[in-house]
């Protein structure tokens, strides 16, 4: 019976790997997906133009509002003046909703409130922009 067990075990591994591989594509598509939303107001290119929010190239590691050619609100001025850096939890905790980590804040997006969608735009934002 203790080979039986082994067995189904390792054929459980052998399965889990290829799907651990396309979780990840998959969490990849679905930011790119969720991307489509912000290309209204951003870019991610190396050098792009800013939109009506900023070009988010480089975003990791940087301080709000301090980009170069974007009209800021006041608030997000201020939340830059107060040490606001954005990395992953950061941004997280501002995409879950935007108006409510910077009050007075002039991006319009609602935010996405299921964790594992801002993790994979997250991530792809990370691929898209050589954040890794």
């Amino acid at each position: 019976m203790r080979g039986f067990y082994a067995g189904l075990t390792a054929i459980g591994l052998a399965l889990s790997l290829p799907g651990a591989a396309l979780a990840e594509e998959a969490d990849l598509a679905a930011g790119e997906k969720l991307f489509a939303r912000c290309k209204a107001c951003h870019t991610l290119d190396e050098g792009g133009k800013n939109g009506i929010g900023p070009n988010l190239h480089g975003i990791f590691g940087s301080t709000a509002g301090t980009r170069e050619g974007v009209t800021y609100s006041k608030a997000m001025k201020a939340k830059g003046e107060e040490g606001l850096v954005w990395t992953d939890e950061t941004l997280s905790t501002y995409l879950e909703r935007p108006a409510a980590m910077v009050k007075g804040t002039n991006m319009a997006f609602p935010g996405l409130k299921k964790p594992e969608e801002r993790a994979s735009l997250i991530a792809y934002l990370k691929r898209e922009t050589d954040a890794e």
